[in-house]
Parts: structure tokens; C-alpha cells; sequence
């Protein structure tokens, strides 16, 4: 498969009949409900897990997606979904890009790119990255190229 960036974190995902629409093809919300699923696996994957959120008084919520819908999924297709942090500021924010492919064909059918902040979960106002969140998040920043 030809990623965007080195080095992905990757979930293999089954097209279950409940994805699909009126269309005949997967629902646009289920490739955002994709998106949030495979970035908690991976930060789970580096080790940071909501009860460590909780135990921090810290969330990373999301700020603003970015969904391009290239081509549709069809049910029982196998897609591979990565992603990648490009971007954590160390203060405030953090930045992941998204690919999914379609392994049958190697057809793209989505890039996303979602922004999150950081905020204090007992209050829900906006809270510096704890220095766990800044060492771990920053530490897996895969640079983007310049364009």
C-alpha cells in the first residue's frame, strides 16, 4: 500500500452491513466514527488510555475535521486504516492526519485531518498538554513534507 507519510498506525477494518446507506455504499459518519476509533487505538497504542486522560484532568477534543470523501466503500470490503500525529505544539493542540485504503484495488478513499485541544476534563476549558502528552505525543510526529 502506498501511504502518505512513513510509518502509519494501522487498523484493519470489515464493512459490516450496518455501515451501509440508502446509497448502497458506507455512510459519510461511519468514516468519521473510523477516524475517532483509530485514534484512540493509537494513542491507547502509545500509552495513553482514557483512564490516564482521567487521571490527568485531560482530554484531547476535537477542534476541527477535515473529511475529503474520494471514492465509496462497499460492504464486506476490508479497508486499512492509518494514521499519523504531523503536528503537537506543546502548549495547546495537536494534529493527525488520516488515509484509508481500500487493499483489493489500492484505491484512496479518504484523507482527514482532524485538530485537537487540549482541555482540563473537570472544567472543559482549555489546558496546557500535561508533560506526559507533550513527551509521548511529541515523540511519535511524523513531519509532514513541504508542499
Amino acid at each position: 500500500m502506498e501511504w502518505a507519510l512513513p510509518e502509519p498506525f494501522v487498523l484493519t477494518l470489515q464493512v459490516a452491513p450496518e455501515a451501509i446507506d440508502a446509497y448502497r455504499h458506507v455512510n459519510n459518519s461511519e468514516y468519521l466514527r473510523w477516524v475517532e476509533q483509530i485514534s484512540w487505538a493509537h494513542s491507547e497504542a502509545l500509552g495513553l488510555s482514557l483512564e490516564r486522560y482521567r487521571a490527568l484532568d485531560r482530554a484531547m477534543v476535537v477542534h476541527r475535521h477535515e473529511l475529503d470523501y474520494l471514492a465509496p466503500a462497499f460492504q464486506d470490503d476490508t479497508l486499512c486504516l492509518a494514521t499519523w500525529i504531523v503536528d503537537c505544539d506543546g502548549r495547546f493542540s495537536l494534529t493527525r492526519r488520516f488515509q484509508l485504503i481500500r487493499p483489493a484495488d489500492g484505491k484512496t478513499l479518504l484523507k482527514a485531518r482532524t485538530r485537537f485541544a487540549c482541555v482540563a476534563l473537570s472544567s472543559g476549558r482549555p489546558k496546557r498538554l500535561p508533560e506526559e502528552y507533550q513527551r509521548i505525543y511529541g515523540a511519535a510526529v511524523v513531519p509532514e513534507p513541504a508542499e
